[in-house]
């Protein structure tokens, strides 16, 4: 017998059409733009929330890579003096990212993957390297409850990206941003049955 076909997935959101996002995606512009760099092997990966974390923003791009040589004009943005371009990564010499207002237009790149693939992707590429590096407050807890975080503190992209806006822009719409990775968590949850989670999640909580 022919194996049944994949089922469709949406274009936008690249769920699957019977569980779309889509309608609880917000369009919002804060005055900070993000720059989500996500290792390729995290595209296949079915809580791809840096997708929804940019999908929410207008003034935010996915770049899919592993080494920003392949991307040029990538490079000379986040060598220009001209914005405040920074690395959200919570490395040794990260100091706590606070509002502030030079004057210049502020970016902030975010690393999604793995910690260890995180880590790859700022030792292959120098430029992100030099970027002065900022951390979110200590403390903070995922919502991610179908992961076991890898540390205390963990947050999924979107969610450090929903943290970092708020911290930026008092008032900024973080619930609205966050309301997609709510509803695909609860969805994750519910295919696969209340004991399963408990078991798997809520044991050695």
């Amino acid at each position: 017998m022919p194996q049944a076909s994949r089922r469709q997935r949406c274009a936008a959101c690249f769920r699957p059409l019977s569980h779309c996002l889509c309608h609880l995606i917000p369009r919002l512009w804060p005055d900070t733009q993000l720059l989500v760099i996500q290792h390729p092997d995290e595209t296949s990966h079915a809580l791809n929330t840096a997708r929804l974390l940019v999908s929410g923003l207008v003034n935010a791009h996915l770049l899919i890579t592993e080494s920003l040589d392949e991307h040029p004009q990538w490079v000379a943005r986040l060598s220009d003096a001209s914005w405040r371009n920074e690395l959200l990564f919570p490395g040794a010499d990260a100091v706590e990212l606070v509002p502030a207002n030079d004057g210049r237009p502020r970016r902030l790149v975010l690393l999604d993957g793995t910690w260890r693939k995180a880590r790859k992707l700022l030792y292959l590429n120098p430029v992100l390297q030099a970027l002065p590096q900022v951390r979110l407050v200590d403390g903070l807890v995922s919502r991610y409850r179908i992961r076991k975080v890898p540390v205390p503190g963990a947050l999924a992209t979107i969610e450090a990206g929903a943290e970092a806006l708020s911290v930026l822009h008092p008032g900024f719409a973080r619930e609205q941003l966050l309301a997609p990775f709510d509803a695909l968590i609860e969805g994750q949850i519910q295919a696969m049955g209340e004991q399963r989670y408990l078991h798997n999640y809520r044991s050695n909580s």
